[in-house]
């Protein structure tokens, strides 16, 4: 309220009021253009506060502070720099400024009851020192407390009693930092002989922060004094009066908002640092962070709002912040331990948690819960600290609980019947196929084969020969493209063989869930058919309706929880067997109220409990080992798949094949046009006609590239066969000569002279020797309507 009055006073009179003590945030709100703070604010230190709790992961803090302005002004900041830290505030403690020791007691036996062990004090130095003695009085200053203390404590740390800086060993401290100059030394010196001069009695004293702002602050109004000048130093009345405790009768400074300005503009290196005041306020922000040992304090790290927590300032160049806990240096805590505190503690003599047990019919080797009638004859509905046992992770859940780490494996499985005895089956084979699709794949199989053979049957001697070959050659080429790999590794063969486990759920088959689970919920989401759904609420039930069967009033497929189906399996492995996960979930964890400090705990114990061979022995003893399952080669019963789920692939491979026979029968008769047409006349059977196009197909198509290449020997031998030209080349075992002159045949189709009467042409070309003719006729293979082969012409080698 001074300080108010104060500052109001200096707006009218429009003079500049220079504060350097005064730190409370809630001064800066009156936003007066005449007030100066020459002091840090203390919201600007808040930010340090909070890096230290984020750094060694606290996640509660209950402030200690001194009720009245200057304590309170700080709360507000304290709180939110505390929330960015995900760190909540769960009771703030006020202690009057006239508090007694006893109420001082009384408030701190409050604070033993509560789980937090992290306190922040914020008070004047003489209500803070008998804080901590009354604390370490009762046991608060032993080991698992936390106990940080703000800048207006730790900058006049040094003129504490001995008793009560005794009683406070082990607290952590946010003071202003004042860069060590040579300045400084000197004038530390002089002041120190200075005082000893005036106060001979009065030993050890120490200048704090606060004397050397009021230094500065003394030196930025000298500056300002010399830049506006000492002339016009008077205030201009406004009213007249003979009342001196009138306020109204305060004149206007003339100099004073030359003055104002002349203050904004100063800017010098000061005792305490780097001065400045940007609007009114002094611009400093970097603190150290002390902890209270022995006669004094040990510097551990140094906070600034670019680099946060450092061990030493300009040190490294990088502008990253950093919250590092390995930045700070060794801590002894409280209790002259060196073991960090977890921040909480369960109080003996506190309130009991109050923790509730979900119990689930069935599965009672998670939760077993025995009831007293005597004493829980009621249902009881009430809040609880926390929730153990088989507590699913979903999303949905954690908008109201923070859930610890799962303890369990995640996820959502299905349980199926093993059908040993269809391996006996000689028949089994057929199984994942219906008869259906067996026939159409059959039918495919030899249509491939045909188109195949149609298609390489002119061009390729591998499709050429007796039928039987022809027919094997075929089929079997149809048969190693269907079945056999060519090129790529199957990986994965079960995926291959075996349809999706869903499909189960999807053909119509009952389903069951255990009763009250989450899980009908998911599935139901998932689009799968309720009226197909059965509830059992025990391991025997679902045993039962597996057994039975979909078809026999039972179910195909049991679905839950993958720690229940692994339990149900301890007890009946060699009858059933676990698919794949069909749904995602984060297991069984313990539930606590959002913002618990106990969450990070129990998560710990429990990785330390995972990670080791404990849990497998846990599961061992309650879940059971399934040492006498059946091996992984056992099958899994599932219905086969039909056409329909075919119909597609063979939709694109008989339109790919027919479309392929097409084209290809198309081009044989275009190319082969004038020998099938050419020779046909209305008096020709349609069954003579296909059996002489097929003599043509049957044929070889020479003018294919893979005859082309043997065409030229080819014809060589044919004429060799016939005889024809063989006087240019004279038999080995003719005895005989040549004769002088020789005739060589030359057969040209497609001219026919039986019509019109002109005899066969005949060429005698000399032979190169100058002795011989060849003679050539040209004849045409007729086929004589009268006959029912083809009549060949006898042909005569003779002389010319």
């Amino acid at each position: 309220m001074q300080a108010n009055f104060v500052i109001d006073l200096g707006e009218k009179a429009q003079v500049p009021i220079i504060s350097f003590s005064a730190t409370s945030p809630s001064l800066t709100s009156l936003r007066s253009s005449y007030f100066f703070q020459v002091a840090q604010n203390d919201s600007s230190q808040v930010k340090a506060i909070s890096a230290i709790i984020q750094a060694y992961g606290w996640r509660e803090a209950v402030p200690i502070y001194i009720d009245n302005e200057y304590g309170q002004g700080i709360i507000p900041f304290l709180i939110d720099a505390l929330q960015n830290v995900d760190a909540r505030v769960p009771y703030r403690s006020a202690i009057p400024s006239s508090a007694s020791d006893d109420q001082i007691g009384q408030e701190l036996y409050k604070l033993m009851t509560m789980q937090t062990r992290v306190f922040i004090v914020h008070m004047s130095t003489n209500l803070s020192s008998r804080l901590f003695t009354k604390a370490k009085e009762i046991g608060m200053m032993s080991e698992g407390y936390v106990w940080i203390i703000t800048s207006g404590m730790t900058n006049s740390i040094r003129s504490i009693e001995s008793s009560a800086h005794n009683s406070m060993q082990g607290v952590l401290g946010v003071k202003t930092y004042v860069p060590n100059t040579k300045e400084l030394e000197n004038f530390t010196v002089r002041w120190k002989r200075k005082f000893h001069q005036d106060n001979p009695t009065i030993l050890n004293v120490e200048l704090n922060v606060i004397g050397l702002w009021a230094y500065d602050a003394v030196s930025a109004l000298a500056r300002a004094v010399e830049i506006v000048g000492t002339t016009n130093f008077g205030f201009e009345k406004t009213n007249a009066s003979s009342n001196l405790t009138d306020l109204e009768t305060f004149g206007v400074s003339l100099n004073g908002p030359k003055l104002r300005e002349a203050l904004w503009g100063t800017r010098f290196r000061g005792l305490s640092g780097e001065f400045s005041l940007d609007n009114g306020q002094l611009q400093s922000s970097t603190f150290q962070i002390i902890n209270v040992n022995g006669n004094g304090e040990r510097e551990i790290a140094f906070w600034t709002p670019e680099n946060g927590l450092v061990r030493k300032l300009n040190s490294t160049n990088t502008s990253t912040y950093s919250t590092s806990r390995y930045n700070l240096g060794p801590i002894i805590w409280p209790g002259d331990s060196s073991s960090v505190p977890k921040g909480w503690e369960i109080p003996t003599n506190g309130k009991k948690l109050r923790i509730g047990v979900p119990v689930k019919d069935g599965f009672s080797e998670f939760v077993k819960v025995t009831h007293d009638p005597s004493t829980n004859t009621t249902q009881v509905h009430r809040n609880f600290d926390a929730v153990v046992g088989d507590t699913t992770i979903i999303a949905n859940r954690s908008n109201f609980v923070d859930f610890t780490l799962p303890y369990t494996e995640s996820g959502v499985s299905m349980i199926v019947p093993i059908k040993d005895s269809e391996r006996k089956n000689a028949w089994v084979f057929l199984k994942p196929l219906t008869w259906d699709l067996w026939i159409t794949s059959g039918c495919f199989f030899v249509f491939i084969g045909f188109v195949i053979w149609v298609l390489e049957h002119r061009i390729n001697e591998e499709f050429r020969g007796p039928p039987s070959h022809e027919i094997g050659t075929s089929l079997w080429y149809s048969f190693s493209t269907m079945v056999f790999a060519q090129r790529e590794t199957v990986f994965n063969s079960c995926n291959q063989l075996l349809p999706m486990s869903t499909s189960l759920l999807r053909v119509g088959s009952m389903w069951a869930t255990c009763k009250g689970s989450f899980v009908l919920g998911i599935l139901k989401g998932m689009g799968f058919d309720e009226t197909k759904l059965k509830v059992y609420n025990s391991t025997e039930e679902c045993d039962e309706l597996l057994s039975k069967g979909s078809a026999n009033g039972g179910i195909a497929a049991a679905i839950d929880e993958i720690p229940y189906m692994k339990l149900f399996l301890g007890n009946y492995c060699s009858k059933y067997t676990m698919l794949e996960s069909i749904y995602k979930t984060d297991g069984f964890g313990f539930a606590f109220p959002i913002g618990s400090p106990l969450v990070s705990d129990v998560s710990r114990a429990i990785l330390n409990v995972t990670e080791g061979e404990k849990m497998k022995q846990i599961e061992k003893a309650w879940l059971g080992e399934q040492t006498n399952c059946p091996d992984s080669s056992t099958q899994v019963s599932s219905g086969g798949l039909s056409l329909a789920s075919f119909w597609g692939l063979f939709l694109i491979a008989g339109s790919a094949s027919l479309s392929a026979l097409i084209i290809s029968v198309s081009m044989f008769l275009y190319k082969e046009r004038h020998k099938i047409l050419v020779r046909f006349d209305s008096e020709r059977s349609i069954w003579r006609r296909v059996r002489h196009t097929f003599r043509i197909f049957d044929g070889k198509d020479l003018s294919s590239h893979t005859f082309r290449k043997r065409a030229p020997q080819d014809i060589s031998g044919i004429d060799s066969v016939h005889g024809i030209g063989a006087s240019d080349h004279a038999s080995p075992n003719n005895n005989y000569p040549p004769s002088p002159s020789s005739c060589s045949v030359h057969i040209e189709p497609h001219f026919d002279f039986s019509n019109s009467g002109t005899p066969p042409r005949e060429y005698c070309h000399p032979n190169p020797n100058g002795h011989s003719f060849q003679l050539a006729q040209a004849i045409e293979l007729i086929d004589h309507p009268n006959q029912e082969e083809p009549r060949i012409p006898e042909i005569a080698h003779e002389n010319c």
